[in-house]
């Protein structure tokens, strides 16, 4: 599902569920030493697909550790992202700089891939009130329409699942936070596929089909060094899955 929204040059390891067979690496334990079943299994399954990834781009299995701001710390040459919810894990990884005709391709040559950023979430409602904390005021009038037209897709969830992609790809770029108001994001949906059901886990019902569209996410922080991404989504079993690529 995931790879149908990133460029081909991206590595691309989803799983429903945690493998018997993921471990941990020396120097990955002491950051879940602590933490209770559930934070592990997500921890190891993701950096277990991680390492699968990497591996197809020519890596020796290696260590994925973790930054002072839960950052992943890829190899050198790599950027990637991971990201988990209930029953869904994922992890995608380029080279940096690989050549491709993902976002930010310009009219004569190809993009170089510098960052990444994707996110899954159960196609649910956000937790009351959470939504008045992620959303701008100019961001309203558009999802109030998108909502009144495919009223089976829950916005709210895909406006928090977009700026998490954002935050992502930002971040090993600008090296510095990106608040949930400091993006705004506009969504543009394909058309449906009909005859096709979303899957289980949709809170909104049955749906036409699996839906997908693009966004764009203007950055307003002051000197930011990125003014505007790119990504798309998609709606599918049950799952919100969203992907930036810089």
């Amino acid at each position: 599902m995931l790879s149908s929204l990133l460029p081909p040059e991206v590595e691309v390891e989803e799983c429903f569920g945690d493998p018997e067979d993921a471990v941990l690496m020396p120097g990955e334990e002491a950051v879940i030493a602590r933490a209770v079943d559930k934070r592990r299994l997500e921890y190891i399954t993701t950096r277990h697909l991680a390492r699968t990834a990497l591996v197809r781009l020519g890596f020796p299995p290696v260590a994925i550790g973790t930054g002072g701001n839960r950052e992943p710390l890829w190899p050198a040459g790599v950027v990637g992202s991971m990201t988990h919810c209930r029953g869904y894990r994922a992890a995608a990884v380029a080279r940096v700089g690989a050549g491709g005709g993902g976002v930010g391709a310009g009219l004569g040559g190809a993009a170089a891939v510098v960052g990444l950023g994707i996110d899954a979430e159960p196609h649910g409602p956000l937790p009351e009130g959470v939504f008045d904390t992620i959303a701008r005021p100019d961001e309203m009038p558009a999802l109030a329409e998108l909502a009144a037209e495919r009223p089976q897709v829950r916005w709210d969830r895909l406006v928090f699942s977009a700026k998490e992609s954002v935050y992502k790809a930002w971040f090993p770029v600008a090296r510095r936070w990106l608040g949930f108001g400091e993006a705004s994001v506009a969504f543009v949906p394909d058309e449906a596929i009909p005859g096709a059901d979303s899957g289980p886990g949709s809170e909104a019902g049955t749906m036409p089909g699996p839906m997908s569209g693009t966004f764009t996410a203007r950055i307003l922080q002051s000197g930011a060094p990125i003014t505007q991404m790119t990504g798309r989504w998609t709606i599918e079993s049950g799952l919100v899955l969203t992907a930036v690529t810089l």
